[in-house]
């Protein structure tokens, strides 16, 4: 590579993973630092490490067991071995030093009995197979021992000679090290070359550090029918990933245990890593994926750095690869020190092994994404005039695409506020001239809406895509659930109904699914600047975890960073969110950037240390302390909060009285919500007859859609209101709308011949239409203009039902609702007291809206209001970004989305 002034003042090389050192030397903090100088599983821990770790914080008021016993035993299953050949240390330096003492014994000649009446040999020197880790000759020399390399050569590759070796070991006895893979070169050996010699020198004590050996496939440990003047270092903290720990094994004959366990501090192991390698040493499946996922990446990562100007890729089979720079004698150092000052991506640089210079260095193997982050960086510090001719059979590694910035909102708990905080942030980065769009990968709502080129998705994506300045498309919201019944939902992806599924059914297309969901949001970023991602319900709904595809999954394939959102109202909210972090595995966890506290009421001083005390114990700060808004106007994403009795607004005074029937599948609530608009009007739900009347009969009552429309004709029976609606209509002073499924309730009949909602084939209907309806399998999606009729008045809206209706023969009914089309979407009795029609949407043109209501007045004997209050959702979603925006720190997340 070409010369490169050295950025001084860097962390010293003796080892890699001096975060700290490195993050100070690079003026960076640390959780900036993208550390591949340290070679740790790229998988990361196993998921069990936080709870393992939780549970045993109360066992730390005592000491722990000096002697490791349920951790040996452990080890014991694992490996095959009896327990006192084994010994656990402070991680296998802590017991490789005190091997070296003693090995060393006391001072004398060599085959002198050791103080303390523990007979055995003595090493005075030792030979370390090199390039090698730096330790084992320091812990020699420290001990007084004198120490000899024998050099494997790059031109083989550092594959290690045996007959070379022996002939290179001295006469008398010695200590012989040796890497299983060798750090920094990644080569192993066959275990049968090394019985062999230790067989003809029984006076050397041969020492093999399989640190790294759960990263090979098909690895035959020492550790099993070992020979007696074989010993054995064992890594669980590079297996495992929590270096942190410090947890190592050490096999060997039990006269030597003895000796070394002689050298270390009572109490060698803590009671945290005692518990956890206990448990991580039975956990078979997760070695086995850290096998196949290991070689996966390694080779990708080997494939891209060979293809980089100058680079040499030497083969390994550990989970990190050494590499050598053609160019100036220290052009590994000058690229550790570039990549770190410019990149905050840390390389090993290995001019300190013995035998190699500063043209070498090595990196770890680490999950797909933060290889790209090396290679992209490293092929901008590289001469690109000498990169190296193109193979086809081995095609260039390209560092992928950029991801377009993404920030998502996930909740502690469902109905915690998401969407709306999520159409929020659309809206302030939209005015800060940002293109940006929404995404859900999966919603499960009966509110949903339809596109302008007829497919369905969800509310609340339409709702976003308006705070974006977007027309919503399917894309945004690629699969959408709408529950039919306590165990089943119709599936809808990319706008179409796929099918009606129990969850059975569901999760075991998730997979599948994901594909479909992660190709719609790699088609939508493409063609914006940020996207603004929303998750569902928890992500610490532990019995749903690995089915996810809208939480975690979705974040991490976005590479989104997560704001967790509370519900502050509920109440429990600082628990709601410790508890989910806890919950959540490592790499989920450090996905969350901060939290958000929803719907505050009050002086946010009263929350006192609470978020101080949830930033030390999560390491993750409050980003924003949202208000709650009051009469936000919005159209909710499901019927949680109307159900909750949370979303209408109480008009003690208002001259007109609407109820809405709360049926149980309730779906499309929203059609109601241009009626809150208007101050003449008061709306408010109905779940009982006695809540129909309770002083006199409202002026309307409405029927909404139903996801289960059968379903819920068989429930107004039940509990009665089916006469209360009859009575309404009889009155002469009420009149009973009905909206889609609503309209087919009002009419004779319901047939569901083919089971596309429930099990009943058929149910009377209220009467009170002379319409016959039948559910058939295709869905009409439509986005419509109609006209009522009677007045003339424009309507816009969708269709968005399965079947048709049909008025019977000479049934007096009159068309209300005529697409533009010529097709009749709505119908009514002759004295207009009963009618509906298949339009959502019907009551948001302001225009006839008003008509509507001022017949009412008259009906009541009031005068008409003729002036409608506009229902616009521009002003609304403006104030909620004037909220949101005051209250979140932006400055924070325009440094995640890097803006």
């Amino acid at each position: 590579m070409p010369p490169m002034p050295p950025v001084s003042g860097l962390a010293p090389t003796t080892h890699g993973g001096h975060v700290l050192a490195l993050a100070a030397s690079s003026g960076r903090d640390p959780a900036d630092i993208l550390d591949f100088s340290a070679s740790m599983n790229p998988l990361g821990p196993p998921d069990a490490l936080r709870p393992i770790i939780s549970r045993t914080v109360s066992d730390l008021i005592r000491y722990p067991d000096p002697d490791s016993a349920g951790l040996l035993a452990a080890a014991s299953r694992r490996y095959g071995v009896p327990v006192q050949t084994l010994l656990a240390g402070n991680g296998t330096s802590d017991l490789l030093f005190a091997l070296a003492r003693a090995a060393r014994g006391p001072v004398g000649p060599v085959g002198t009995v050791r103080t303390g009446g523990a007979d055995g040999p003595v090493w005075s020197r030792a030979v370390v197979v090199a390039p090698c880790y730096v330790d084992y000759r320091r812990a020699c020399e420290r001990a007084g021992l004198a120490v000899t390399p024998f050099l494997t050569s790059p031109e083989e590759a550092f594959a290690l000679d045996f007959a070379a070796l022996e002939a290179a070991l001295p006469e008398s006895p010695a200590l012989v090290f040796l890497g299983r893979p060798q750090n920094p070169t990644g080569q192993s050996f066959p275990d049968a070359p090394l019985r062999e010699l230790a067989a003809r020198r029984p006076d050397c004590l041969f020492v093999v550090d399989e640190a790294f050996a759960d990263f090979v496939p098909d690895f035959f440990s020492l550790t099993r029918e070992r020979p007696a003047n074989v010993a054995v270092f064992l890594s669980l903290t590079k297996s495992f990933a929590v270096p942190g720990l410090r947890l190592g094994l050490f096999a060997a004959d039990a006269a030597l245990v003895g000796r070394v366990r002689e050298e270390l501090a009572p109490w060698p192991v803590n009671a945290l890593a005692q518990a956890v390698g206990e448990a991580f040493l039975g956990d078979a499946d997760f070695l086995a994926r850290t096998r196949t996922e290991t070689a996966r990446l390694r080779q990708a990562l080997a494939r891209g750095l060979a293809e980089l100007p100058g680079v040499r890729v030497f083969p390994s089979q550990a989970n990190f690869l050494l590499c050598c720079l053609e160019g100036e004698p220290d052009a590994a150092l000058v690229l550790r020190d570039r990549l770190l000052a410019g990149h905050g991506v840390a390389i090993r640089a290995c001019a300190d092994f013995e035998g190699l210079s500063g043209r070498f260095f090595r990196v770890a193997v680490r999950g797909d994404e933060d290889n790209a982050r090396l290679l992209a960086a490293m092929r901008g510090l590289l001469d690109p005039a000498r990169l190296r001719p193109q193979r086809r059979h081995r095609p260039p590694v390209a560092a992928g695409p950029r991801r377009t910035p993404a920030i998502m909102f996930q909740g502690t708990t469902s109905n915690a506020g998401k969407s709306v905080l999520a159409a929020a942030l659309c809206r302030i980065l939209r005015r800060r001239g940002l293109s940006v769009a929404p995404f859900k990968a999966q919603n499960m709502s009966l509110n949903s809406g339809v596109t302008p080129d007829g497919l369905e998705m969800g509310r609340a994506q339409i709702l976003q895509a308006r705070a974006c300045g977007l027309a919503p498309e399917a894309a945004m919201n690629p699969v959408l659930l709408k529950p039919s019944s306590e165990t089943g939902s119709q599936v809808i992806v990319l706008g179409r109904p796929v099918g009606n599924m129990d969850a059975r059914t569901y999760f075991a297309r998730k997979r599948e699914l994901f594909s479909t969901v992660t190709a719609a949001y790699d088609g939508l970023a493409a063609r914006h600047e940020v996207m603004v991602l929303e998750g569902a319900g928890s992500p610490a709904e532990i019995n749903l975890m690995r089915h996810d595809i809208v939480n975690m999954a979705m974040a991490a394939h976005a590479g989104a960073a997560v704001l967790l959102v509370a519900d502050i109202d509920r109440g429990g909210s600082f628990a709601a969110l410790a508890g989910t972090m806890e919950l959540l595995p490592e790499a989920d966890r450090r996905r969350v950037a901060g939290f958000v506290l929803n719907r505050f009421r009050g002086d946010p001083r009263l929350l006192g240390d609470g978020p101080d005390f949830l930033c030390r114990l999560t390491g993750r700060r409050v980003w924003g302390v949202v208000p709650n808004i009051v009469n936000l106007e919005l159209p909710e994403e499901d019927s949680v909060s109307l159900k909750a009795g949370g979303l209408l607004p109480v008009r003690r005074e208002a001259d007109l009285d609407v109820a809405v029937i709360d049926l149980p599948h309730l779906s499309n609530f929203t059609d109601c919500d241009a009626l809150l608009v208007e101050p003449d009007t008061a709306v408010r739900l109905v779940r009982a007859p006695g809540e129909v009347a309770p002083g006199r009969r409202p002026d309307a009552l409405i029927l909404p859609g139903s996801k289960n429309t059968l379903a819920d004709l068989a429930w107004l029976r039940t509990v009665g209101l089916d006469r209360e609606i009859a009575a309404c209509a009889a009155s002469g002073r009420c009149e009973v709308v009905g909206i889609c499924a609503g309209m087919q309730m009002l009419g004779d009949e319901v047939r569901d011949p083919t089971g596309l909602e429930s099990g009943r084939e058929r149910e009377a209907g209220l009467g009170l239409l002379p319409l016959a309806t039948e559910l058939l399998p295709e869905k009409t999606l439509r986005f419509v203009a109609a006209v009522h009729l009677p007045s003339g008045s424009a309507l816009a809206g969708y269709e968005i039902h399965h079947g048709t209706s049909r008025p019977s023969c000479a049934s007096g009914l009159v068309e209300v609702v005529r697409r533009e089309d010529g097709q009749a979407l709505g119908h009514a009795r002759p004295d207009g007291l009963a009618w509906g029609s298949y339009l959502h949407g019907l009551f948001d043109a302001d225009g006839f809206r008003r008509v509507w209501l001022d017949g009412l007045r008259r009906r009541k004997g009031l005068a008409p209001r003729t002036v409608p209050t506009p229902y616009d959702l521009e002003p609304a979603l403006s104030r909620l970004a004037d909220v949101v925006e005051a209250h979140l720190d932006m400055q924070a997340v325009a440094a995640v989305l890097g803006l």
